[in-house]
C-alpha cells in the first residue's frame, strides 16, 4: 500500500479516496451485482485441472493510507479461526480458474462504524434438511475453528443454506467458511440476496464463480478459491435485504458440500 505524506494530500483527495466506501454502495439494479441467471457474453471454458494455482480470499476493497481513512470508516471487525495447514501442497493442482495467492495477509475491509456481524445466531434453512453430519443451525453459531464438531456436511450435488437476518439490512460484506482443515476448491459457489424466501423475486446475485452453468443459475465472472482460515470475504456492495442464499456443488476432494460458518456484516437496525 502506498504512503501518502499527510502535507501532501490535498483537500479534494482526501473528499474522493475518503468516500471510497460510498462509491461502492450500488443501489441493487447496479450492473456491478449480477442479476440471478444472467447469462456472460462468451461460453466458458470446461473445467480444467492442469493448472497449479491458490488463493487466500482477497477483498475487492482495500483500505486507503491511514492518513486519509474517513471519519465514518473503519475495518469490519473479523475474527479469524486457528489455521489448520500450513501453505498449500506443491502435488496439489486445481483449475486455472482459481485465484492465485495473495501472498499476503488479507487487507482490511472498510464499512460504516458500527458494522457487525447480523448473521449471527440467526435462523438458517437449506436444501438439505437432514445433514450427514452437524446441524444447520451450526453455519450462524459462531464456531469457525477447522475442527470436527465445527461444520455441517450436507449431501451431494447442488446444495444451499439460507440465512433469514429477520430484518431487512444494507449488506457490506459476506464471510463463508466452507472447510478448512485441507485445502479444497468449492464448484459453483453463487451468493444471492432477497426479501423474498422462496428467491423467485427480488434476487440479486452478489458472487457467482460457476464459470460453465453446471448450477443451472447462469455463469458467474468469480473465481473458485483455495479454502484457507480466512475465509472468502465477497463485497455485497451494499445489497438490501432479509434473506442470504448461498449455494455450492461438491468439491476437489468430494461431491459433498460443507459450511462451517457464513457472517453477514452490516449495521444493526435501530
Amino acid at each position: 500500500m502506498r504512503h501518502l505524506s499527510r502535507t501532501l494530500v490535498p483537500a479534494a483527495l482526501l473528499l474522493i479516496l475518503g468516500s471510497v466506501f460510498h462509491a461502492g454502495c450500488r443501489s441493487p439494479e447496479s450492473p456491478e451485482v449480477e442479476p440471478a441467471g444472467a447469462p456472460e457474453s462468451e461460453p466458458a471454458a470446461p473445467r480444467s485441472e492442469s493448472h497449479p494455482a491458490a488463493e487466500t480470499g482477497a477483498p475487492t476493497r482495500e483500505a486507503p493510507p491511514p492518513e486519509i481513512f474517513n471519519e465514518d470508516l473503519a475495518p469490519i471487525p473479523i475474527e479469524l479461526p486457528k489455521p489448520v495447514f500450513a501453505g498449500t501442497p506443491p502435488s496439489l493442482k486445481f483449475g486455472k480458474h482459481v485465484e492465485k495467492p495473495l501472498g499476503r495477509p488479507r487487507p482490511p475491509f472498510l464499512a460504516p462504524k458500527g458494522t457487525a456481524n447480523v448473521g449471527l445466531e440467526k435462523p438458517v434453512s437449506g436444501s438439505d434438511e437432514e445433514p450427514i453430519i452437524g446441524e444447520l443451525a451450526m453455519v450462524t453459531d459462531g464456531d469457525k475453528e477447522g475442527t470436527d464438531g465445527s461444520f455441517v456436511e450436507l449431501g451431494p450435488g447442488l446444495q444451499c443454506v439460507q440465512i433469514d437476518l429477520e430484518a431487512v439490512y444494507e449488506i457490506y460484506a459476506i464471510l463463508v467458511w466452507h472447510y478448512h482443515t485441507e485445502p479444497r476448491v468449492y464448484h459453483d459457489v453463487v451468493v444471492q440476496v432477497s426479501d423474498d424466501p422462496d428467491f423467485i423475486t427480488g434476487v440479486k446475485t452478489v458472487f457467482n464463480n460457476d464459470y460453465d452453468n453446471s448450477s443451472g443459475l447462469g455463469l458467474g465472472a468469480g473465481l473458485e478459491r483455495i479454502e484457507t482460515n480466512e475465509g472468502k470475504l465477497i463485497d455485497a456492495k451494499c445489497v438490501k435485504g432479509r434473506y442470504v442464499r448461498l449455494y455450492s456443488n461438491g468439491n476437489t476432494s468430494n461431491d459433498l458440500n460443507h459450511y462451517v460458518e457464513v457472517e453477514v456484516y452490516s449495521k444493526p437496525v435501530e
